[in-house]
């Protein structure tokens, strides 16, 4: 093992620990579209928010929930924060469906 080698293995890891919990971050990003248009559904079929909620905590594995009525649609947004190396970004999804179960 040369000197080199032992000075750029601490930079390597680094940037390969950044790439995975990037990774993670996106994959994350969609379980949050998936699940707030989930929501959006449900409530828009007229199920109530808890019902939403619990859906949505399935689909994501858990997020902050919130439903706001515009005219003829329900809109849920979705909340969460990143894991691992970027918990101190936060994730949102909005999905809006229309009001037909009401």
């Amino acid at each position: 093992m040369t000197a080199e080698f032992a000075v750029a293995l601490p930079a390597i890891a680094l940037v390969l620990a950044a790439c995975l919990a990037s990774v993670q971050l996106a994959a994350q990003q969609v379980r949050l579209t998936d699940a707030s248009a989930d929501a959006a559904r449900a409530l828009g079929r007229g199920e109530s928010a808890a019902e939403a909620g619990v859906i949505a905590d399935r689909v994501s594995g858990g997020a902050d929930l919130s439903a706001a009525i515009e005219g003829e649609f329900v809109c849920a947004t979705l909340s969460a924060s990143g894991g691992g190396l970027l918990a101190a970004i936060e994730l949102r999804a909005e999905s809006c469906a229309v009001t037909g179960g009401r």
